[in-house]
Formats: structure tokens, sequence, C-alpha cells
């Protein structure tokens, strides 16, 4: 099923139908909470590389949940008729836990949006990345890596970021299974970590309820902490129960995550790669 390390046909004929590399472009997309907005001077820059981590191991599904929330605010579309988001993973991972196709629809991401490429090494994966970065149709790219894999270094983070600002196309660096920040070119780095959601009507289970930490941002404040509720149907985040900022980040504060899975199923995800 997963044959190749080369871009499908199909991806590759889009990269290459891309033209010519558009001019950088520095464009802040509101997230829909003012005091996260504030903090990040307007909004989060797209076509800038962010950096996202779980809190624990058994926060990585909200931290994975937060990709696609972002991918989906980025491009200011839920459902059908957004633009395409490019998720590369490497194969351990998709054997051990594919993606939860149902999961990620009641997200507000349409499964005819999503191409899901599967890498069989971080070497592979991070040249597909920068590939895929250069293509301007599409909405953004998650690169899911587990742990602190060499070759992910801050070079590495840099020709992700050179290209994302060539394309204004928006890479999110998902670190799972036990990764630890390390230094790198990302203009935001976040933790997320899942939180009680308020039930609905006939106790029906809430919106999704996540706590995030901004632990830096180049040029920015960083340690910041807020409780935020994401609206599917707008595509947006909005205030929890207590809105803004709560407590800044203690020093050494973040605790990195450690193993872990999740989800089951594919749900018809189109395999690109």
């Amino acid at each position: 099923m997963y044959e190749s390390s080369r871009l499908h046909p199909a991806l590759r004929r889009a990269l290459a139908g891309a033209g010519a590399p558009m001019l950088p472009r520095a464009s802040l997309r509101p997230l829909g909470v003012d005091a996260i907005d504030r903090a990040l001077g307007g909004g989060l820059a797209a076509g800038r590389l962010h950096e996202l981590f779980p809190r624990e191991a058994g926060d990585e599904a909200s931290a994975m949940g937060f990709a696609v929330m972002l991918a989906l605010r980025l491009t200011g579309a839920a459902g059908p008729g957004g633009p395409p988001l490019l998720w590369l993973r490497e194969e351990a991972a998709q054997r051990r836990a594919p993606l939860h196709g149902p999961g990620l629809a009641d997200l507000g991401l349409d499964p005819a949006r999503l191409v899901l490429g599967v890498l069989p090494d971080v070497k592979a994966l991070l040249r597909a990345g920068v590939d895929a970065l250069r293509c301007a149709v599409l909405g953004g790219v998650v690169l899911e890596l587990g742990g602190n894999p060499p070759l992910l270094d801050l070079t590495a983070s840099r020709r992700l970021s050179l290209a994302a600002e060539a394309s204004g196309v928006t890479p999110l660096l998902l670190r799972l299974r036990g990764a630890r920040p390390d230094p790198s070119a990302a203009q935001t780095r976040w933790q997320v970590a899942s939180a009680p959601c308020t039930p609905l009507a006939a106790d029906a289970p809430g919106h999704a309820m996540l706590d995030l930490a901004l632990l830096r941002q180049r040029g920015g404040p960083g340690g910041f902490e807020w409780k935020v509720e994401w609206d599917r149907d707008a595509a947006s985040f909005r205030p929890a129960a207590l809105p803004g900022a709560r407590l800044p980040l203690p020093a050494g504060g973040y605790r990195p995550a450690v193993g872990g899975d999740d989800g089951a199923g594919d749900a018809g995800w189109r395999i690109a790669i």
C-alpha cells in the first residue's frame, strides 16, 4: 500500500502546476480569542512554521486535533470546498495508529480535503514536506514526527520555514511520541492538553475544549496559557468559561510526552505518497 516515498503523480502535477514561487507574504490570521490574538500581535502568522507538542502522552489526540483546527482556521473554511490539507506521516506511525477519520470529520474537516502522505522514514518525510510547501494551492501541510530524530535539526526547520515563506503555505510541525523541544526556526511553539467539555442539552457531548500554552514565539512574548473551545461550524476558537491568559508558564514547566497511540481506522482518506 505504501510502496514508494515519491510524491503521488497527482500531487506532483499540482506542485509543477503551481508556477513560479509567490513573493513572501506576511499574513496574520486571528484565531477568534482576543487574548490569544493580542499575544500573537494580531493572529497566527500564515506562511510560517509552527510547532505543536502534547503536554502529556495522553494529550496526543488533542495535539492532532489542534493541528486540524489551526489548518481550518488558517484557510477560513470548514466542510467541503476548501483547499486541500496534506498530512505527512511515517509508515510506522500509520501502521500503529491510523488517523481516526470520523474524529477529524467531527472537527469540521471534510475527508475529501485531506490527502494523507505516508513516508518510509524521516528523511523522506522532510523532503516531501519541503516539496509540498512549494505548492501554493495547498491549504496547509501537517508534518507529524515522533521523538527527536537527528535529521530534524535547525537546518531542516529552516528549509521548511523558507519554503513556507516563499509560497504562503503554512507548515504545522506536529511533535509526538516523546518529542522534546529543540532549537528550530518555528515562528511559534505550542503545548496542547485536553480539557473537560461542557455538555450540551440532553447531556450530549459538548464542543471540543483545549488547554493551550504558547511556549514561545519569535519576536514576541511567550509563556501564556488559555482554555479555549472549538466552534466547528465557524471554524474558529472561542473563549471557554475562563477566557484570556490564566497563568504564565513557570520556568522549566514543559513536560515532554512519552509514548502514546490514538485513533483507529483511516475512514477512506486518500493515500498520496
